[in-house]
């Protein structure tokens, strides 16, 4: 990650904006039978991915003078689901870390705040047509997200519109949550 971030101020001259999107589903099974290796590999993705963006990130957002991050949860960061213990309790750290650093940067000119995805209709979740409808009767409104959906949020989070918003966790869900 601090190459990552090295590479792109480098190239484009400041870091004031960042998304950290990391995730792997992982494998699916009770937490009692939860194998101890795909517990540390679905955190060290979805929770130390985010960790080390931020750690790598912040200062080079400071030293521009401000900026904005948004980090991807999930639906799963606020609800549980059955066979996904490393990844639900991934989602729900990435919210408390969010929430954790956009009170510590502030007051230092930076925005932190989290975007929660439902299911979302990607090329992921188009080989089994069961399951796939299965996860749109999830959704009060029928359907399942798109990625399109989720960007417009995002961008607007990163945005100067939403200058007031902060620490903050905001579910692109169709109502998942609400069910």
């Amino acid at each position: 990650m601090r190459r990552a971030v090295d590479f792109g101020v480098e190239a484009f001259g400041a870091l004031h904006l960042a998304v950290n999107n990391a995730g792997i589903a992982g494998a699916s099974a009770p937490t009692g039978e939860y194998a101890v290796e795909e517990w540390q590999r679905v955190i060290d993705t979805n929770l130390n991915g985010v960790f080390y963006s931020l750690r790598y990130e912040l200062p080079r957002i400071l030293a521009a003078g401000g900026g904005a991050v948004v980090n991807m949860s999930s639906i799963l960061g606020t609800n549980g689901f059955a066979g996904s213990p490393a990844y639900a309790a991934a989602k729900h750290a990435v919210v408390g870390l969010t929430k954790t650093a956009a009170v510590e940067y502030a007051a230092r000119g930076v925005r932190i705040n989290a975007v929660a995805p439902g299911f979302i209709d990607t090329p992921l979740l188009q080989g089994d047509a069961a399951q796939r409808e299965q996860l749109v009767a999830l959704h009060p409104q029928g359907r399942l997200g798109t990625a399109e959906e989720v960007a417009e949020l995002t961008l607007f989070l990163l945005s100067d519109r939403a200058s007031f918003i902060n620490g903050s966790y905001h579910l692109v869900d169709g109502g998942y949550a609400a069910r």
